[in-house]
């Protein structure tokens, strides 16, 4: 679960600072590790009190083939940038101030992305890992990343998602457990450890005994997704509202989820296969609004996975539920 915080004022870049450093303390980075994402977080979130017109900072750990630390995502839906390039020199300011500030986030951050467009708003993702970051950023070929928020008011996040490997095949898994709350997230957490048990099995077998191993539980939508590049082909399984989409050559298509909720009830479970070369996947719960499109995006699929998901979450969350969204790319 990531933490979420809206920035409008100096308050909200206190509040920015305090979640990122308080993380910082939990897993166990040094002082120095954590002066350097308190500087991150700072940085990010005044940024977006001066040219974003306020937005929405998440803070959250990552953990995948790049390495493990804290990530921060910093959302807006102001004028957007038409030269990313340029924004990020040290010294270029569209707000009149000294333009420091993304300079400071990349040089503390072991790697940035941004994606930004006119009259969209701009995201902002910064990884910072133990350690002292390389001058030069070695080159990445990030591959999955997700973002998972819990409704305004709620500790615990009623969703859940996770990816395993096994040579070049890779599975992925969101899960929306039944309601809000600590339940909700019982439900999460059982299905994500069952996933790993079991993932040896077929997609179909998996998500079977993930049903079958939900039933102590108030129950969950479970979607599976796995591609192997060898066949080039996906195959997914769902129940419920936890939807997968497939996004390459500029096309769209949804894949199908069959009716019920796992742990309780669901017609007989199938799998089904799409043929898949390269693009994105992407797996998110119904915390996302089901109309999504990423028409006025150009270049999406260029951006770390983990900036798409953000990305998808700002514009099209609906508010009043748990939203996790999950992108993987090839």
């Amino acid at each position: 679960m990531m933490k979420s915080v809206g920035v409008n004022d100096q308050s909200g870049v206190a509040e920015a600072r305090r979640a990122a450093t308080d993380l910082a303390q939990r897993v166990g980075f040094t002082e120095t590790d954590k002066g350097r994402l308190a500087l991150v977080a700072t940085e990010l979130s005044t940024n977006l009190v001066k040219h974003g017109s306020g937005g929405e900072i998440l803070v959250g750990t990552y953990e995948d083939n790049e390495g493990q630390g804290i990530e921060i995502l910093a959302l807006d839906k102001g004028a957007g940038m038409s030269n990313v390039a340029a924004c990020l020199e040290d010294g270029y300011s569209s707000a009149g101030t000294a333009g420091r500030g993304l300079g400071a986030v990349i040089r503390q951050s072991h790697y940035v992305d941004i994606g930004s467009w006119p009259g969209v708003g701009t995201a902002v993702l910064a990884r910072v890992a133990p350690g002292t970051p390389p001058s030069i950023k070695p080159p990445t070929v990030p591959t999955w990343g997700g973002v998972s928020i819990a409704k305004a008011g709620e500790d615990a996040c009623g969703d859940a998602w996770s990816v395993s490997n096994a040579g070049n095949v890779r599975t992925l898994l969101v899960v929306d457990g039944l309601g809000h709350g600590p339940e909700a997230s019982d439900a999460a957490v059982e299905a994500v450890r069952l996933f790993h048990r079991y993932n040896g099995h077929t997609v179909a077998t998996l998500i079977d005994y993930i049903h079958g191993g939900l039933r102590a539980t108030r129950g969950a939508a479970v979607s599976i997704a796995r591609f192997d590049p060898a066949t080039k082909n996906i195959n997914f399984s769902g129940i419920g509202n936890v939807a997968g989409v497939i996004i390459t050559a500029g096309e769209t298509k949804r894949m199908v989820s069959m009716a019920g909720t796992a742990g309780f009830n669901t017609r007989k479970i199938r799998a089904f296969d799409y043929p898949f070369a390269q693009g994105l996947i992407i797996l998110h719960s119904d915390g996302l609004a089901s109309s999504w499109t990423v028409d006025r995006y150009p270049n999406l699929a260029a951006l770390h996975p983990s900036l798409i998901a953000a990305i998808l979450y700002r514009d099209f969350t609906r508010v009043r539920d748990d939203a996790t969204v999950l992108v993987a790319k090839w």
